[in-house]
């Protein structure tokens, strides 16, 4: 049978709301009896009840983790990051697939029938309507990977994907390549239009430069595949951009299935660098996008709002560099 708190208030020989008291955090209780009843549920094997808990509380401690992105791997390093994150500091992830949910409402909705603490909406290509909808309902909110602003109207931690843009036709422009693609994610993502946004803004300043461009259905293998062999199809540039590496390694496939050799023949830079990029078989050069950092900075905030539910929203940014690898031609 299971211990419960009655059997640990016995043998510590104390009330059983001394012992709820030892285990509800910012309760008072003496040193003394915290050390009777801790020594107590050790020898019998006691946990306190996480939800019984919550019920005094009034904290279930449970924080929603949102996103609709499931299908790309980037996002496995990103959960895995996110749940250890939130467990160490005592906190429980309930992750949410919001993949094709368009209604901001039906998701508050959902999360509120689970009480959450928190929410974090992990996602670069969700509307930021949709973190705007749980702030607005009164839970403290995240919007990790979103659309960085100046003054934003919830708390937002990622990259500033305008600059990215820019960086990559930097990078680009530094090999000498004089015809260059954008490939990118879905357009009505605001990180691929805002990648897209800074590339061309940079290769303005370039006339020179011959620029195409096409946004991808997702940001999956299977929609950079299918991109860079209509690219192939028609005119092909000598260096593309993917918005992200799970494209990168899509068009990849495609430049193989074409005996086309990545960095010597076509050259392709993506974003976020991610554990597969690493592969000897993708060996993809890059841009870094720090997510240990970001979650890290993230789970500081829900942290720090759930202290204080009313605190100010700011944004989080944080940079980004190339990882030079072999899918680019050297810089002359």
């Amino acid at each position: 049978m299971s211990v419960t708190l009655k059997d640990v208030a016995a043998l510590a020989g104390v009330s059983r709301s001394a012992v709820s008291r030892t285990f509800t955090e910012g309760a008072s209780v003496s040193a003394k009896t915290r050390s009777k009843v801790e020594k107590a549920a050790h020898e019998l094997g006691y946990s306190p009840n996480a939800l019984a808990s919550s019920l005094t509380t009034g904290r279930t401690k449970l924080i929603g983790l949102i996103s609709n992105n499931f299908h790309n791997p980037i996002f496995l390093e990103v959960f895995d990051q996110f749940t250890r994150a939130l467990q160490e500091r005592g906190l429980r992830p309930l992750i949410v697939n919001l993949t094709d949910e368009t209604e901001p409402a039906n998701s508050v909705r959902m999360l509120r029938q689970y009480s959450v603490d928190a929410a974090i909406v992990a996602s670069s290509t969700l509307p930021p309507s949709f973190a705007k909808a749980f702030h607005d309902a009164g839970v403290p909110v995240v919007h990790t990977f979103g659309r960085s602003a100046t003054s934003p109207e919830v708390h937002v931690v990622g990259i500033d994907n305008v600059e990215c843009g820019r960086m990559a036709a930097r990078e680009l422009l530094a090999r000498g390549y004089e015809r260059v693609g954008y490939l990118g994610g879905p357009k009505n993502a605001t990180s691929a239009l805002d990648r897209y946004r800074g590339f061309m803004e940079e290769l303005a300043n370039h006339p020179e430069i011959d620029v195409t461009h096409c946004f991808a259905d997702a940001y999956s293998f299977e929609a950079g595949r299918a991109e860079m062999l209509r690219f192939l199809e028609d005119t092909t540039a000598q260096a593309y951009f993917c918005g992200d590496d799970i494209l990168s390694v899509g068009a990849l496939s495609a430049l193989k299935d074409h005996g086309l050799q990545p960095g010597q023949e076509i050259g392709i830079i993506g974003l976020n660098d991610m554990e597969m990029s690493r592969w000897e078989s993708v060996d993809l050069t890059t841009i870094h996008q720090p997510i240990k950092q970001i979650i890290t900075s993230s789970v500081d905030l829900i942290e720090e709002m759930l202290k204080e539910p009313q605190r100010y929203p700011e944004a989080r940014i944080f940079p980004c560099r190339v990882i030079e690898r072999g899918t680019l031609r050297p810089r002359p």
